[in-house]
């Protein structure tokens, strides 16, 4: 059991049955009355998310994942087949349950597979990953870092906002939990 309290961002929990994943947390006192827990969940194995409110002093059942050492392969329709790294077993999971994670999958990806139960309910990227630029605006001659910035679009689709001295075919890191651009890397 897991105080209100002690939610953070990431953590784990199960309710009414069902895996959620704590996204964000606001701790509410209003007035005289009791102080809540507004919860922003995200469902793990059906990818929606959702927000709650609880009274402080709930307390929920945490939910442990395992986490196995995974590679990503291919996708066929809206199935994505990873290869788990020590036993080479493959296993798909359907587009629904990796949510924003599509953004910064591209072939031969290192990740983590989170299991809970024996059922795959998502995956673990990296902190950041390395992609290639495929289409952004000209940079010019004296562009710095801190000029300003303008958008990119991404080998796998996503559009971030990059420095201006940014090029077509660069290779950057892009920080997976907010989407941000954080350095070039060629």
């Amino acid at each position: 059991m897991i105080d209100a309290g002690e939610l953070k961002r990431g953590i784990t929990i199960e309710l009414d049955g069902q895996l959620y994943q704590v996204l964000d947390f606001q701790h509410i006192k209003i007035g005289r009355g009791s102080a809540q827990i507004r919860l922003k969940l995200r469902d793990l194995r059906a990818g929606h998310t959702t927000e709650r409110s609880f009274q402080a002093s709930e307390t929920f059942n945490r939910a442990f994942l395992e986490r196995r050492p995974a590679q990503y392969l291919y996708n066929e329709g809206s199935l994505y087949y990873f290869m788990d790294t020590k036993t080479f077993e493959q296993m798909p999971i359907d587009k629904s349950m990796l949510g924003d994670a599509l953004n910064y999958l591209k072939d031969e990806s290192n990740l983590e597979i989170l299991t809970h139960k024996g059922k795959s309910v998502g995956i673990q990227l990296p902190v950041s990953v390395e992609l290639k630029v495929t289409e952004t605006g000209p940079g010019f001659k004296g562009d710095t870092a801190s000029a300003g910035t303008k958008p990119a679009k991404l080998e796998t689709g996503l559009t971030i906002k990059v420095p201006l001295f940014i090029n077509n075919d660069d290779t950057i890191k892009v920080d997976t939990r907010t989407g941000e651009y954080l350095e070039r890397v060629s």
